[in-house]
């Protein structure tokens, strides 16, 4: 069974001056970095997944923007691929599956932006299509959200998205433990 790092979404609007700047983005985008630093050492597959806003009225990740770009804690090199999206699953009408399949992966060691958008949605629809994951908890971030008259702290957020997650649809560690067990 082969192995590959998809990291969803570490792009520059997410970071501080972004226009959808999320809490913990600096931290997160450091260790899908070291992560990112582990597979390439270990010549193993990178896949980056970059969303491409294209619905009307869309207010970050617009095309032709600083903001779409791939954050530089993760930039990717000459030769790992790129998958653009538009949508919060990273397999809806892209080349993920396809380029997973070709290559024979079958287990996705995952990082990424938003825990509670496109993280969750592509870990779910990757579980559904037979896919073993391991998603790094330390490697992603996201934000405070409202619902009603109450609000959620992006950190309670957060631990929420991972503690669903975690056990049924991905293994969820830390960067380290992941390291660690990559590098025996």
């Amino acid at each position: 069974m082969k192995k590959a790092l998809v990291i969803i979404d570490v792009q520059n609007d997410y970071f501080p001056g972004g226009k959808m700047e999320l809490e913990g983005s600096d931290k997160a985008g450091a260790k899908a970095g070291l992560l990112l630093e582990t597979f390439r050492k270990l010549q193993l597959p990178v896949i980056h997944v970059q969303h491409v806003a294209l619905q009307p009225g869309a207010t970050f990740f617009l095309p032709d923007t600083e903001g779409v770009k791939i954050h530089s804690s993760v930039q990717p090199k000459s030769g790992e691929a790129v998958v653009i999206k538009h949508f919060p699953n990273s397999f809806r009408e892209t080349t993920l599956k396809k380029h997973l399949d070709d290559n024979g992966i079958t287990q996705l060691v995952l990082a990424g932006m938003m825990s509670h958008m496109c993280v969750d949605t592509t870990i779910r629809a990757a579980f559904d299509l037979g896919y073993t994951c391991t998603l790094a908890h330390d490697a992603c971030a996201t934000r405070t959200l409202a619902f009603a008259d109450k609000s959620v702290a992006a950190e309670q957020v957060h631990l929420s998205f991972m503690a669903a997650l975690n056990g049924v649809f991905a293994a969820v560690r830390s960067t380290e433990d992941i390291r660690k067990e990559l590098l025996a």
